[in-house]
């Protein structure tokens, strides 16, 4: 109406200019700063790069992507080209159906590969490393292969029929809405479902027979699981039980019975449950009854993590982790057994090889660690026993040593420490030590292997992998001991795995290294201002060191639903000093602080770079009024070096683009 008084946005607007403006200064000083050190280390970058080109190599297994057998046809990817073989013939004679630059997508690279069942459509989805979100291609297949149609923003997409295809957008870093979209007769697509709430993200899922499309909301506490009757892909998806606060489970489907993998009960750590109804192909509420009807079918020990479950016709194979150990343990459907099997002790890490046939006789996996390179083993579920796979010659690593300890935190809870080291290495306390630490979100330490470990290991230093709580080494009851209100007992947790390697002769502080990515940096950041006399140099890649200042701000893409792991302190003055007394940005203070080597990425949606450049710029001047405030013999000043990347983003990269960074 005329003479209403408009509000004046001259002063919000100014603040945001402002900000933008400090941090474009930020980023330029440190760009500079960069430019005027990296110089320093060129002689130093040349070798390593050779060497751990070297050791690439020599080590990588030349094994490809993971191959999809489809009856008589195998589907696979290789520099970017999908190929069709028989499944007897030579994969010499494959031929190519497209390749990715065809397409017009020279940068990216393919995340996903789903084929209808009766062959004739193919859905790939392209990524690139500078972003999150990746496109989803769907080609109809035969003598020309024809794009049929290009969706944006795709997270998962699994087909529920022959030309049904569903599929979920991403947004901000969130899934919320699925779709369904058909190919033949009336094309259409529609909205399928859409989660409402910001703290859980939808993904697609099909059972191991393909009798259903499981639409899976998760959230960091508790799951929904909706079911597609993949004969029927066009009714309403069925619930198969409403979210309940602290409750996560999975769907399987075997013989017209559903296997769920949950946390229901006590203790709340993952069981397998079987549903004691017949699955009716009309009525779907006559399966989906709620958990009142579940059987306990099996149940983990305390502390063990399950790491990956797939199911066989006949049996169920669930790998475990306990006390830094792996395990497979095998569920025989025929004989109501269970057959656990320890694996080699060298073992750290996983990876079953993907697409296995429902019926096959046997399960294929890969076995790994920081300094073993993937080697293939197989389980003959007919013998009971396991292979290794002399599948080609990979250079066995025989001079490294694998050491597990256990220290006490300061509530006398014994924590893991994983330590490699070189056998021939002598007094281990003049070693240098590299330690690595996460503990966030329930997930393990990266323990896969990379070629720098193994370099590392050969020119003597030692590696310590500290499992501290908060991560997800001894199963759930271990993250939630370390999130929350309970952070600071990970930072104990790793104060006492230093100390520890320190006694046992493992390196001293003034050869100390720390290393941590992403919410790993809130470790480590704490710790370099609460115990900077333990440690010499810490090296972060795209750090977590802000958390307060982040968990303010809800237009953040995550912030909301972070708040399951770190508490809420918009609305809790409680969890906001409890923030306070451990965020490494709050606690930064003039100290002799160890020597920092960071690397950010400046579009990474996950952290923020501003928090990173206004981390970087504090902790620099605290250093140096310490320095400044004190004049010992010998006193130094730490290098505190930002390497901001224009490309690359959160995620793991490229062989290429690891190797530069």
């Amino acid at each position: 109406q005329e003479g209403t008084k408009v509000p004046s946005k001259r002063k919000q607007n100014t603040a945001i200019v402002t900000s933008d403006l400090l941090h474009k200064n930020l980023l330029k000083s440190e760009q500079k700063n960069w430019d005027s050190i990296s110089p320093t280390y060129k002689a130093m970058t040349k070798r390593i790069k050779e060497k751990l080109e070297e050791l690439h190599n020599m080590y990588t297994l030349n094994s490809g992507s993971p191959r999809i057998r489809l009856g008589e046809n195998v589907y696979f990817e290789e520099n970017g080209c999908i190929f069709l073989a028989k499944a007897d013939d030579d994969e010499g004679s494959a031929e190519i159906l497209f390749c990715v630059e065809d397409l017009g997508f020279s940068d990216a690279f393919i995340q996903r590969i789903r084929i209808s069942p009766d062959q004739r459509y193919m859905a790939i989805s392209l990524k690139s490393e500078n972003s999150e979100e990746a496109t989803c291609i769907i080609m109809k297949l035969g003598n020309l292969v024809v794009v049929e149609k290009v969706i944006p923003s795709v997270f998962s997409f699994e087909w529920a029929a022959n030309d049904v295809l569903y599929y979920t957008t991403q947004k901000n870093l969130k899934c919320q809405n699925v779709f369904m979209t058909t190919f033949t007769y009336q094309k259409h697509t529609e909205l399928v479902y859409t989660e409402q709430d910001a703290r859980f993200f939808v993904d697609l899922y099909c059972t191991k027979d393909r009798r259903f499309l499981t639409i899976n909301s998760n959230s960091k506490t508790s799951s929904e699981v909706w079911l597609v009757d993949c004969r029927h892909p066009f009714e309403p998806p069925a619930l198969v039980q409403a979210r309940t606060t602290g409750v996560i489970y999975h769907i399987e489907h075997r013989k017209d019975q559903l296997y769920i993998l949950t946390t229901y009960g006590e203790p709340a750590e993952y069981k397998a449950i079987l549903t004691d109804n017949y699955i009716h192909r009309i009525n779907l509420d006559t399966y989906c009854s709620g958990k009142e009807n579940w059987q306990l079918v099996y149940a983990l020990e305390k502390k063990t993590k399950l790491v990956d479950f797939e199911m066989f016709s006949d049996n169920c194979v669930m790998f475990l982790k306990n006390a830094g150990h792996l395990y497979l343990n095998v569920i025989s459907f025929v004989s109501h057994s269970v057959q656990s099997i320890k694996l080699p002790t060298w073992a750290c890490e996983f990876e079953l090889e993907s697409h296995p046939e429902l019926t096959t006789r046997t399960c294929y996996f890969q076995l790994s660690s920081p300094v073993h390179p993937p080697k293939r083993f197989a389980y003959s579920f007919k013998e009971n026993n396991l292979i290794e796979q002399a599948v080609q010659e990979v250079p066995i690593i025989t001079n490294c040593h694998t050491t597990r300890l256990l220290a006490k935190s300061k509530d006398e809870t014994l924590v893991p420490i994983t330590v490699f080291h070189n056998k021939n290495s002598k007094e281990l306390h003049r070693r240098p030590l590299l330690v690595h630490v996460y503990g966030a979100y329930g997930i393990d330490l990266n323990m896969s292997f990379k070629e720098e470990k193994l370099m590392l290991i050969e020119e003597g230093w030692i590696l310590a992998y500290c499992h501290v709580r908060g991560g997800g080494e001894q199963g759930l009851g271990w993250h939630r001991d370390g999130c929350q209100h309970n952070k600071l007992k990970g930072l104990h947790d790793l104060r006492a795995c230093i100390r520890l390697l320190h006694q046992l002769g493992f390196s001293q502080p003034k050869h100390t290294a720390l290393t941590a990515a992403s919410a790993g940096g809130v470790l480590a950041g704490a710790l370099s201002n609460t115990d900077p006399a333990l440690i010499r140099a810490v090296v972060l890649q795209a750090p977590f060191v802000d958390v307060l200042n982040t968990m303010m701000k809800t237009h953040l893409p995550l912030t909301i639903e972070e708040q399951e792991e770190w508490g809420n302190p918009l609305e809790d003055e409680k969890c906001m000093k409890y923030i306070k007394s451990y965020c490494p940005y709050q606690n930064i203070k003039p100290q002799c602080y160890p020597s920092v080597f960071i690397t950010a990425y400046e579009n990474d949606e996950r952290i923020p770079l501003t928090g990173i450049l206004q981390y970087v710029q504090k902790l620099r001047k605290a250093a140096l009024d310490h320095a400044s405030r004190t004049s010992k013999k010998g006193n130094w000043i730490p290098n505190i070096i930002l390497d901001v990347h224009a490309n690359g983003s959160h995620c793991d990269s490229s062989w290429e683009h690891s190797l530069n960074e």
